[in-house]
């Protein structure tokens, strides 16, 4: 991907809008637009002003962009909001026992053990090997916005009123980090809605507790409230303009390094044979003459072969779609000595990017190699479908199999099919089971 802005394939401009908008709008997944409208100008080792660079990174980005990788790798800045309610409203219990012993421990107990299972599970499931889902994700906030709503009208009912401003610090400790997993994780207009609905539903609690709604105790959580916020919004701004900031620092490192290539290949090809021209000889003319030839011929051939090569390679990687790929693939193996059935479903190829193909594709070969070192058999299916938003290979033989608590050394997910997959979002799941063969999933996401 390009660090400028393209247009899309229909012509139409990229929809353009500031980087530092979208990331407050939209939360860390906006960190997903931060490879477009990169400029030699943000990366520039030039000293500036604070403030210049920054209004550099916080510039124009295309709006309808998503890397996958990047946005996969921002989600993550939510486990904090998820690790901080698991420590914060156990502390808050404690404290409450402390205060008040066994008086309505019962409710504001339970409250306790949800918010730590609900946060625990949060985290399982952001950290666990299978695909991520956006629209189980945006399930999950929902029901984490409505318990915590319910945590504070919970303990507005069931507490006695002696003990309920106490108890109710329990649930505000759980209502602090939902608004910073809010903020971070969809925008700040979300952690500034679930602010300004916690007022009437703190009143709304205690009016249920004593029949009475005191506003200047719901009040009294706002200073907190407000810190939680601007600590979330200081993170957004952070995260997002330092990420901005490394991207354009990774790009511009990357042609330098380009640069210094060509360079060396320039020095060690045609400025040695100029030299060498330049430095004259004995003999005729004529026979200068025809050595300069030789000289020059030689080395033009080499250069062209170089560029048409280089230029070659490139096109062939980009041309090909994945289905030509591992047909390519399962033609390789064939020479060694391995007959790879390829069966290939009806895909939307566009929507994969070429560096996912090519991470797919050294993944698969991967793994018929561990096939053919293994299974003791000469055949195996190679399946490509569309799966749980992105394309899952399938390799399954009938070979002799293993079991996991014997795996052979070197077999199965190895560290180069891992290390490949997971530079994309993508996973690699084995499943054997001695004398029924092997099947390995390898998925990565469009």
């Amino acid at each position: 991907m390009t660090a400028q802005a393209t247009e899309d394939q229909d012509g139409r401009p990229p929809r353009t809008s500031s980087f530092l908008v979208t990331l407050l709008k939209r939360g860390t997944p906006a960190l997903a637009t931060a490879t477009t409208g990169l400029t030699d100008e943000i990366a520039d080792p030039t000293p500036l002003r604070a403030f210049k660079r920054i209004s550099r990174m916080a510039g124009a980005v295309d709006a309808r962009y998503n890397d996958g990788l990047l946005l996969r790798a921002a989600r993550y800045v939510v486990l904090v909001p998820l690790a901080y309610r698991i420590v914060a409203v156990p502390g808050a219990f404690g404290a409450f026992v402390s205060a008040h012993g066994s008086t309505g421990v019962v409710p504001v107990a339970l409250v306790a053990l949800c918010s730590m299972a609900l946060s625990a599970f949060g985290i399982y499931w952001m950290l666990r090997s299978s695909p991520f889902r956006s629209d189980l994700a945006a399930r999950l906030l929902v029901s984490d916005l409505i318990i915590t709503v319910a945590f504070q009208l919970v303990i507005g009912l069931t507490e006695p009123t002696s003990v309920f401003h106490d108890a109710l610090g329990v649930a505000d400790k759980h209502l602090l980090g939902d608004i910073a997993l809010l903020t971070l994780a969809i925008g700040i207009p979300s952690g500034l809605a679930l602010a300004a609905l916690s007022l009437p539903v703190r009143l709304l609690s205690d009016f249920l507790n004593s029949g009475s709604a005191n506003f200047a105790q719901a009040w009294s959580l706002y200073p907190t409230i407000f810190g939680v916020l601007f600590t979330g919004i200081g993170a957004l701004i952070l995260l997002g303009l330092g990420t901005r900031l490394a991207l354009a620092y990774g790009i511009r490192n990357g042609r330098l390094a380009e640069r210094a290539q060509q360079h060396r290949m320039l020095h060690d090809t045609v400025l040695q044979t100029l030299e060498a021209i330049s430095l004259g000889g004995t003999g005729e003319s004529v026979d200068r003459l025809v050595e300069v030839q030789r000289l020059a011929r030689a080395q033009a051939m080499e250069l062209r072969q170089t560029i048409e090569t280089a230029a070659a390679q490139r096109e062939e990687e980009a041309s090909r779609p994945l289905g030509e790929k591992l047909a390519a693939l399962a033609a390789e193996m064939a020479r060694d000595g391995l007959r790879a059935q390829l069966v290939i479903a009806e895909l939307d190829e566009d929507t994969l990017s070429e560096v996912r193909q090519i991470a797919l594709r050294d993944a698969v070969r991967e793994s018929l190699r561990n096939t053919m070192k293994h299974s003791g058999t000469d055949k195996v299916v190679v399946r490509v479908e569309e799966r749980d938003g992105g394309i899952a290979v399938i390799t399954r033989d009938h070979g002799q199999g293993f079991s996991p608590d014997a795996r052979p050394a070197g077999f199965g997910i190895s560290q180069s099919i891992n290390a490949r997959l997971g530079e994309v979002g993508g996973t690699a799941l084995v499943e054997s089971t001695p004398g029924s063969g092997t099947r390995v999933t390898l998925w990565v996401p469009f």
